[in-house]
């Protein structure tokens, strides 16, 4: 696959990755209009990622069965009815509802990854992950920067038609950029959809390691969640003082990131998964941590959300690697195992960011984010010295 095919799929995978992450900047917007408290408003990202894991187990294993082209498109326009019920919704329990089903279909970002790894050379897999995973991060810096904005000058609404609009226009680009051949890499005549669906389980027990890369990946995600369902409350409190067009330009922060991962994607190539993923993970520990001492000063929050911003996606990155390289015919469904684990993370995470928020303010949002930063470190020693680099 060439570098211009590489960056249509990221820029694919850009707008179709930004739904989930509008509410972020506009969360208070949002909670304010429909009445409901900081605890309650978390049930917005909450379950969008709990119904996107089942999406991801239901879902995303047809991949290795039916055309990734046919699925992609079919999943693409279930978001576009989801975003225009949740731009038009007059009660929250539809707003979420909508929410909810958007998560459900989101499964696009992640049978693109596999999609392409079946078309670049193995020593070539960092890279390519890195320039997808860029596309991903450009999707969420404008989600929320773009969000921020919007909310605060035109309305919350508006951020969700916008959305949609996008959303048919990357349904017409997915049509012409992805190829029309079928992709079963295994012949499936005996092979019913529970059948499939319940493979997943005896993969995971040939390939442990998915596993742990899951779990990494579902801390580190929780991490990124919580520290933003906070930001996106602390900073707009009476205490602070500040509109949610700031939450969206301090978002705007993971600009440099578009330049950092492809960059640390090939640093990884060379020098290992794990070795590189251990070293992102000091890195994201130390970032959680200055978060307990700056929270009360939106200038000072800049150098820790920089450091877990910046080794955040390349974390993703390095876990990837562990597993894309194994045979074409299972990785549908080591992806499967993975983001599984990814949105169940984030879900959790995402309901006790807000409700810690609501409790204990920005000090329980830091502490969660730290403790979950912890972990991440931890996984990523056991993982160093199980496989080695």
């Amino acid at each position: 696959m060439s570098e211009t095919g590489l960056l249509l799929f990221a820029a694919a995978s850009a707008i179709v990755t930004a739904n989930a992450y509008y509410i972020h900047p506009i969360i208070s917007l949002v909670a304010e209009y429909f009445g409901v408290s900081e605890a309650m408003i978390g049930a917005v990202p909450s379950l969008n990622q709990l119904a996107l894991a089942l999406g991801i187990f239901f879902l995303l294993p047809l991949g290795d069965r039916f055309s990734n082209r046919m699925l992609t498109i079919i999943f693409v326009i279930g978001q576009v009815i989801a975003l225009m019920l949740m731009a038009f919704s007059q009660g929250f329990i539809l707003f979420v509802v909508g929410s909810t089903i958007l998560g459900f279909v989101t499964i696009a970002p992640y049978l693109l990854p596999a999609y392409v790894s079946k078309r670049v050379a193995t020593n070539r897999l960092g890279h390519a992950n890195a320039i997808l995973t860029t596309g991903i991060i450009f999707g969420i810096l404008v989600a929320r920067a773009g969000a921020g904005v919007i909310g605060e000058f035109i309305g919350w609404r508006a951020v969700y038609g916008i959305a949609a609009a996008l959303m048919i226009l990357v349904t017409v680009l997915l049509f012409i950029i992805m190829e029309q051949r079928r992709e079963r890499a295994v012949p499936t005549e005996d092979q019913s959809y529970i059948r499939l669906i319940f493979s997943v389980f005896p993969i995971a027990r040939q390939y442990p390691e998915i596993l742990l890369a899951g779990a990494i990946q579902g801390l580190g995600f929780g991490s990124f969640l919580a520290i933003w369902m906070g930001l996106g409350l602390h900073l707009t409190s009476p205490e602070m003082g500040y509109g949610t067009d700031t939450v969206g330009y301090l978002a705007a922060l993971t600009i440099f990131n578009l330049f950092i991962t492809p960059r640390l994607g090939r640093w990884a190539d060379r020098t290992g998964p794990r070795k590189a993923r251990l070293v992102f993970a000091g890195v994201h520990l130390a970032g959680s941590t200055l978060l307990l001492f700056t929270g009360n000063s939106l200038w000072l929050l800049i150098i820790p959300l920089f450091l877990v911003n910046s080794v955040g996606p390349t974390i993703d990155v390095s876990n990837r690697m562990t597993f894309l390289n194994q045979p074409p015919s299972v990785r549908t469904r080591l992806m499967t195992i993975y983001i599984m684990c990814m949105f169940v993370g984030g879900g959790i995470a995402s309901w006790a960011g807000t409700a810690v928020y609501h409790y204990a303010h920005w000090t329980g949002s830091a502490l969660l984010s730290l403790s979950l930063s912890a972990l991440v470190m931890l996984f990523s020693i056991i993982s160093y010295r199980w496989k080695g680099r």
